[in-house]
């Protein structure tokens, strides 16, 4: 079913310790005010014995239902490999669901990038909240602290996002110990108070969730707005697969993540059973006041910041993934560790979030007001990775209707409640994640089609290598002596730049190089198999150079190698290397319209250069631009 092709050559308890620091941030932090908003949801800071045993019986089913059932038993079996997230489930759908006529996107496919897009605005909204609230403890232990809260919330971003270089290894060895701690400690204060009052271990039957949606009718459907808060950052288990693996992922949550968090929320429900007064903020009224609080504060305040990481490494990959599918421009990408393909770090990605991180912060300027704008994103993405991974199971892996079908109805079952719960927040704050997905999936749906529109254009000119060979040989003048690169994304046809300056200069060199460029799905390629040259007619010679995904793509080097081996004329520092550059008339004639057009043609403009892609010599690069309408 799957195809777990990263290489993950750390060792286990590495790749552990850094998900234990990385993915569980984000879902390991919601028992600081998870409970405390559902009591509050209910209409009521003393809750009865009956409401606060279905509350948290609804808690414990959402983290079972939702993250080891849906995401770590189904859902992560579904990987593009190794990667995880909506663009790895397209990737699984059958080609002929998720391809239409060009110009147009397939229904699948617009789906998928909805779910991206969600994730992009829940990527920048909850590492914003979280250090927010995180650090507005300080008011809460000195309230002549207020004023700085902003300020240090600020700061705390910046540095969180100057780190990202280092790769998400390196952090989640960083966080991971931390993180340690805090589970640990979770899991201290669960225990010692459920063994004060070990009657509440009956929430665990689901028949107190149900009572609590007798007793309260459709009114009481209202607290799965507060009740998904238990599971936010449960998408990020499966965007952050390809950092770390599976299988690391699965024991942490298993063994440590998912223990300690239902220890925790059944804790705080035993200690507000015997103290009422409790449930105005059940966490942190499980120790006593005075140093212990303080300490907690700051443990928590920890964990906060540490929660953002998992949106952050999960936005990497799911930009990745957009770039390899044609949803997104490309932009520079830099693996971080050689011994796993997912560790990667894109700075434009990490420049986008800071931003829009920091903006939020000095907008909302309190986390309160931003705490309705967590579940819209989260739930809408959860819907459309349980319908994607129904589509991949029925289509691709063959499943029945009968069991692919079953399966879905009972995401859906959790799904639609939640979604549904979280419209009424939409002019809360819900609008934010919203409006920032709106954005993305606007810039991805221009550039796709546009990219599509571009390529149908050239198959029109020039629909087979053929047609495109004997339009050069009419127009071609003369040969001229020296050696010319033609960059070629298609080994099988001639590049457009070439038929291009042909009919513009009449004239060719005598010698002429076809370079194609591939990236292999492993570190480091074998000599053996770095390049492979074909010698055609007429001084043509077709040259194919291979890199690892962890090796820099530098490719004059390699080059001035195979075409030494192979004896193809190739004078150093007297090579032309040729490059294609559109420029796009935005026009009301095109398929796309004026202002669509120009907005692609912003896209193609900031898109990463092939010649710094490539490391290719400036001064022996000529660009030749071409004129197109869409």
């Amino acid at each position: 079913m799957s195809s777990h092709d990263h290489s993950h050559k750390a060792s286990f308890g590495s790749l552990a310790l850094g998900a234990l620091g990385v993915v569980f941030g984000d879902i390991g932090t919601s028992p600081l005010y998870t409970l405390k908003e559902c009591l509050h949801a209910a209409g009521k800071h003393e809750a009865t014995e009956a409401d606060l045993f279905g509350v948290l019986s609804l808690i414990s089913w959402a983290l079972t239902l939702v993250v080891s059932i849906k995401y770590l038993a189904f859902v992560m079996r579904a990987d593009n490999k190794g990667e995880g997230g909506v663009f790895a489930l397209l990737a699984l759908v059958p080609d002929e669901l998720r391809t239409a006529r060009p110009g147009r996107i397939a229904a699948v496919a617009l789906f998928a990038v909805m779910g991206a897009a969600l994730l992009y605005g829940d990527g920048i909204i909850t590492p914003a909240i979280s250090v927010l609230g995180a650090v507005e403890g300080l008011a809460v232990a000195d309230t002549r602290l207020a004023g700085a809260v902003v300020p240090v919330t600020c700061l705390i971003l910046i540095g969180l996002f100057s780190i990202q270089s280092h790769g998400t290894g390196a952090v989640g060895k960083l966080f991971g110990p931390v993180m340690i701690v805090w589970f640990g400690t979770l899991a201290a204060l669960g225990i010692y108070h459920v063994s004060h009052n070990p009657e509440i271990l009956g929430a665990l039957s689901p028949h107190h969730a149900v009572g609590y949606f007798v007793r309260h009718g459709w009114s009481g459907l209202h607290i799965l707005a507060s009740v998904v808060l238990a599971v936010t950052g449960g998408e990020a288990l499966y965007d952050d697969m390809g950092h770390f693996g599976i299988k690391p992922i699965r024991a942490v949550w298993t063994c440590f993540v998912m223990p300690s968090l239902l220890l925790a929320y059944f804790g705080q429900a035993a200690h507000a059973l015997r103290n009422p007064e409790s449930m105005a903020n059940p966490f942190f009224s499980m120790v006593p006041a005075g140093w212990a609080t303080y300490a907690l504060v700051v443990l928590s305040s920890m964990a906060a910041i540490i929660a953002s990481q998992a949106l952050i490494s999960g936005a990497f990959s799911l930009t990745r993934n957009a770039m390899l599918l044609g949803f997104f421009p490309r932009v520079e990408v830099k693996h971080t560790a050689h011994h796993t393909e997912g560790q990667i770090y894109i700075p434009h990605i990490n420049y986008f979030l800071a931003a829009g991180c920091l903006a939020l912060v000095l907008w909302f300027k309190e986390s309160t007001r931003l705490a309705s704008a967590y579940g819209i994103a989260v739930t809408g993405a959860m819907l459309i990775t349980s319908i994607m991974f129904f589509l991949v199971a029925r289509k691709t892996w063959g499943w029945s209707r009968l069991k692919a079908g079953g399966l879905l109805a009972l995401f859906l079952m959790v799904d639609l409640p939640f979604l549904g719960a979280n419209v009424g927040k939409f002019l809360d704050g819900g609008y934010v994640p919203v409006l920032i997905g709106a954005v993305a999936l606007f810039v991805m749906l221009i550039w796709n089609r546009g990219r599509t529109l571009m390529a149908q254009r050239y198959r029109m000119r020039f629909p087979t290598r053929e047609s495109a060979r004997e339009r050069v040989d009419a127009r071609l003048a003369a040969r001229v002596p020296g050696t010319a690169v033609f960059m070629a994304s298609n080994a099988d046809s001639l590049p457009p730049v070439l038929v291009h300056h042909v009919e513009r200069s009449r004239a060719l060199q005598e010698t002429v190089v076809l370079l194609t460029i591939r990236i292999a799905g492993q570190p480091i390629v074998a000599d053996e198999n770095r390049y492979s040259v074909e010698h055609l007619e007429d001084g043509f010679h077709r040259v194919i150079v291979r890199f690892g995904f962890m090796e820099d793509p530098l490719v004059v080097p390699l080059l001035e190698k195979a075409v030494a081996e192979y004896k193809v004329p190739f004078p150093q520092g007297e090579v032309t290397y040729y490059l294609g550059r559109e420029n796009f008339i935005a026009t009301s004639r095109g398929q796309m319209g004026a202002m669509m057009e120009s907005i692609f043609a912003f896209l193609q403009k900031n898109s990463l250069a092939a010649d710094r892609y490539f490391g290719l010599p400036h001064r022996q690069i000529v660009e030749i631009g071409t004129q197109m309408e869409l």
